[in-house]
């Protein structure tokens, strides 16, 4: 396997992990929001919205983890049903479709969080986030999930991987 491949494999690993752990964190934040709100009568604050930002963070950062272990939800049927050449232009085409709609979406976000960065958005509250903190994880998690595709295309291209994860041959 190619060395830029084994990296990329491992950044997505990285971020599985660190999605896992932004998942578990909003958890026990959520938590605490409930304690502090029904038995200490307090407001909450911050709570709400960090827990949403770390639900944020852990769908787009770790989506190129998902990708890698296929962990997706896919209807495999035809691929399944078909072999050969056939799978394969089915599997090339589908993660064209699928590579250049993240690659819109990256597009679309990078000025997006730059124009938040650039003139300071916060969010309404109290607490006062400034928006290009959560905004960053989705350029981010969108290239690394393009990087993603075109590494697991790059592996099918030379042979070390079947397409869609597939053994050879038709699977009925």
């Amino acid at each position: 396997m190619p060395s830029w491949v084994s990296a990329v494999r491992a950044v997505s690993q990285g971020l599985g992990v660190l999605s896992a752990l932004l998942i578990l964190v909003s958890v026990l934040v959520v938590c605490h929001m409930v304690f502090v709100r029904a038995v200490l009568g307090q407001s909450s604050i911050w709570q709400t919205e960090f827990a949403t930002f770390c639900v944020l963070g852990a769908t787009f950062l770790g989506a190129p983890y998902i990708l890698l272990t296929r962990g997706h939800v896919n209807v495999d049927l035809l691929p399944i049903m078909c072999a050969g050449k056939l799978r394969r232009t089915l599997y090339f085409l589908s993660t064209s479709i699928a590579l250049a709609f993240c690659l819109i979406f990256l597009y679309a976000s990078i000025p997006w969080c730059y124009e938040a960065w650039e003139i300071g958005l916060t969010t309404a509250s109290i607490w006062r986030v400034p928006l290009w903190i959560p905004y960053l994880s989705v350029p981010i998690g969108l290239g690394l999930l393009c990087l993603q595709f075109i590494a697991d295309v790059w592996l099918v291209i030379i042979g070390y991987e079947e397409p869609f994860g597939l053994e050879p041959g038709v699977h009925v």
